[in-house]
């Protein structure tokens, strides 16, 4: 009976393993020097958070990267084997040519570098109640509750009335002061904390506090606004009305660190999208002799919709490639371009949400993400019946499969 019973389990095991997915963790999985490599990875992606609190800083710190590796930007003369280009300091595309020609189309994946954030306003700069004050409007979905007491950087771009550019940086580094959102006390907040979570901080109040010593005329009209002129005008040579050429976002203060008492997960700001856009250009970088000529983009303006020319929603990407046709010979036609699309693989490389287990009744879990299994992969998007949706066929889910199996 028992060696019928054994035989049995034997069986069945056997057919499990061969019939059922059995999802494991990677942490199981890894050797000793895996995990070296895991960690040693994440450190320099921490450091790329907090080196990158804008679009325009990673884009850059791309581009140098990638110039250092030997990528160039592509001319009419010549047809570099890594190839970089960079339009409006805010979207960018590398790629590495095949060994196929590129009529047999590529491989694509595409990422973005902007996250939500708070914009400062055109003319942001006020003073009231002996205060200097910042207007902005939020970018992107944010719970603005989050906002709130809590220490901000001012990072960005501004166009001074010359033309020139300069970047403004404070609350980043140690010793820097930070900026903040001022919220009501516990025991002035019973009306407040009455209201719906989306309604308690209405958007008009994420005004940010920027100053609170006046300038030292007694006479002067809004001391402290002037006050607060005067600083960014010794610091970066600006004048108020430099406000209006500028792209200056608040952006949480902290440092990314490891989180957890084993430091398995990454605690900071701008990891969607960021962090898929730090593990494509990694990618790429070591990627060398591709079958298929390898691309990755960077784009902006997803959070907003890919709205804008810096977004998904440009032609910078036909742009990009019809310039790659032209210097391989290709006639750069809108036939052939679509050809070479139709002949293509893509992955768009965006966060996804994992379980959490303090919000379980969120997610489906069968079909879930869960944090520690590897890369999430989505066959589709969309809700209400998959409206909107962008979905996978079953012959490219297959092939990403296969891929990924393989490796």
């Amino acid at each position: 009976m028992t060696d019928t019973n054994d035989k049995i389990s034997d069986k069945t095991k056997q057919l499990k393993d061969k019939l059922v997915r059995q999802p494991t963790r990677l942490w199981d999985r890894f050797s000793e020097q895996e995990r070296t490599e895991a960690f040693s990875f994440c450190t320099r992606y921490m450091e790329f958070l907090n080196a990158c609190r804008t679009e325009r800083r990673a884009v850059k710190f791309f581009r140098e990267r990638a110039a250092a590796e030997g990528f160039q930007d592509l001319s009419p003369e010549t047809w570099p084997k890594k190839v970089l280009f960079v339009l409006r300091g805010k979207i960018l595309a590398l790629a590495i040519t095949g060994l196929k020609p590129l009529s047999e189309g590529i491989r694509l994946v595409t990422s973005h570098v902007d996250c939500p954030r708070l914009d400062l306003k055109p003319n942001p700069l006020y003073e009231d109640t002996g205060l200097a004050l910042l207007k902005t409007h939020y970018y992107g979905g944010i719970k603005k509750y989050q906002w709130v007491a809590r220490g901000l950087a001012l990072c960005g771009t501004v166009v001074l009335q010359d033309n020139s550019t300069v970047e403004v940086d404070i609350g980043v580094s140690p010793g820097d002061p930070v900026l903040t959102v001022p919220d009501l006390l516990p025991h002035l907040s019973r009306k407040q904390l009455e209201q719906k979570a989306s309604e308690f901080i209405p958007a008009e109040t994420l005004n940010v506090i920027a100053g609170g010593i006046p300038y030292e005329d007694k006479e002067a009209e809004d001391r402290v606004k002037l006050a607060v002129l005067e600083y960014l005008h010794a610091k970066y040579g600006m004048i108020e009305e430099d406000f209006l050429t500028a792209e200056l976002q608040l952006v949480p203060a902290e440092q990314a660190r490891d989180c957890g008492l084993d430091r398995s997960l990454v605690a900071g700001y701008g990891q969607d999208d960021r962090i898929c856009a730090y593990t494509s250009f990694t990618a790429l970088l070591e990627t060398e002799n591709p079958e298929h000529t390898a691309v990755a983009v960077f784009y902006d303006k997803e959070e907003i919709g890919s709205e804008g020319n810096s977004s998904a929603k440009s032609i910078f990407l036909e742009l990009f490639l019809m310039d790659l046709m032209h210097a391989s010979g290709m006639e750069p036609s809108t036939r052939n371009l679509h050809a070479l699309l139709t002949k293509s693989r893509a992955l768009s490389a965006d966060v996804t949400a994992a379980i959490d287990p303090n919000f379980p009744e969120v997610h489906e879990k069968r079909n879930a993400a869960k944090l520690g299994y590897g890369i999430g992969l989505k066959r589709y998007t969309g809700h209400g019946g998959k409206y909107m949706a962008s979905e996978a066929n079953a012959e490219h889910a297959a092939w990403v499969r296969k891929l990924f199996n393989e490796h």
